[in-house]
């Protein structure tokens, strides 16, 4: 299973889309500066995540979401959900 996620930055806002197969270990890797595009903005937390059982699609889906057109779509969905959980 692959999921698409977005993470929230706590330091200044902003998200990151990633597409991975262990959510729980990038997630980590995130927050313990083993990323070199999101070392200076961690801590972070999971906004919004999608599960896939095909890689390619997720691939695809992530690579959509960082298009404008997938971008507005994304905001949307994450409007709608005020969660924020994962915080290691």
């Amino acid at each position: 299973m692959h999921t698409v996620y977005v993470l929230r930055s706590l330091e200044d806002g902003k998200l990151y889309i990633g597409c991975t197969n262990a959510l729980g270990r990038r997630l980590s890797e995130h927050n313990n500066g083993r990323v070199k595009s999101t070392v200076c903005r961690k801590p972070f937390c999971i906004v919004y995540k999608e599960i896939f059982s095909d890689r390619y699609i997720a691939f695809r889906k992530e690579r959509y979401y960082k298009t404008a057109k997938g971008k507005k779509e994304l905001l949307k969905l994450i409007e709608s959900s005020t969660q924020c959980w994962g915080i290691v």
